[in-house]
């Protein structure tokens, strides 16, 4: 184990930012080589980091602070209309936990997503070694939940790690070609319920960045919180 006091830091030098072309970012790493439980873990989540494969990391930018950490308290959100209309779409999903591999079923649906979805992304094309750096490499913690319909289709991933305080979703990938469903949407409403199920109270999202038209979506599950000078703020309904 590695307290927060104890660990050391590293910087990559300046980058094309991914989501604001006109930006250059810098990224602040925790040591790799470092012992991190799962209770220094989720401090770092609360303290804004997110995880990319076994990468602990934060964006640590000298001229803009777009990339803002967002969590939702899981014990105060309610279902708006519109969101009980994406689960009653999706009753027929089964949701089965699985611990993280590589499998072609699971390639297959991440490449689809990844080519059609997200063309324009540092992501394309859909590398089979990315994705086992990305998702299934990683920490004790992440669990793959597939869902899948009556038929037993597997139509989305969600890959998310099980903290002190709550669940940290890490990606999402699910059939881009059926769009009725909302997948993305239930994923998340999903992650929210089980997150309260698992008397957890927040699910970490991520970043959001008002900017980045992709980044929208994660400001729909209000209230939500906002990781703003080193606190947490949080937006009502």
């Amino acid at each position: 184990m590695t307290s927060l006091s104890e660990l050391r830091f590293f910087t990559t030098p300046e980058h094309e930012c991914s989501y604001l072309p006109e930006e250059q970012a810098v990224t602040l790493f925790v040591d790799p080589m470092a012992t991190i439980d799962t209770s220094t873990y989720s401090s770092l989540s609360s303290a804004g980091f997110r995880r990319s494969g076994s990468h602990i990391y934060r964006p640590y930018c000298a001229a803009c602070s777009a990339c803002i950490p967002v969590r939702v308290p899981v014990n105060e959100f309610v279902d708006k209309r519109r969101h009980k209309r994406v689960m009653k779409r999706n009753q027929d999903i089964r949701v089965h936990p699985r611990p993280p591999q590589l499998r072609d079923e699971y390639f297959e649906l991440y490449e689809r997503y990844i080519n059609e979805r997200h063309a324009d992304g540092d992501m394309y094309p859909a590398d089979l070694k990315q994705f086992e750096s990305f998702l299934v490499n990683g920490r004790d913690e992440a669990t793959f939940y597939e869902f899948r319909d009556v038929q037993n289709t597997l139509m989305a991933v969600a890959v998310a790690d099980k903290l002190l305080d709550g669940l940290s979703a890490i990606y999402t990938f699910f059939e881009p070609n059926d769009r009725s469903r909302s997948l993305g949407v239930y994923a998340i409403l999903w992650l929210i319920h089980e997150a309260r199920g698992l008397g957890l109270n927040h699910l970490y999202l991520g970043y959001w960045i008002k900017e980045c038209q992709k980044m929208n979506y994660k400001t729909e599950y209000k209230p939500i919180e906002l990781y703003i000078k080193d606190q947490w703020v949080s937006i009502p309904n």
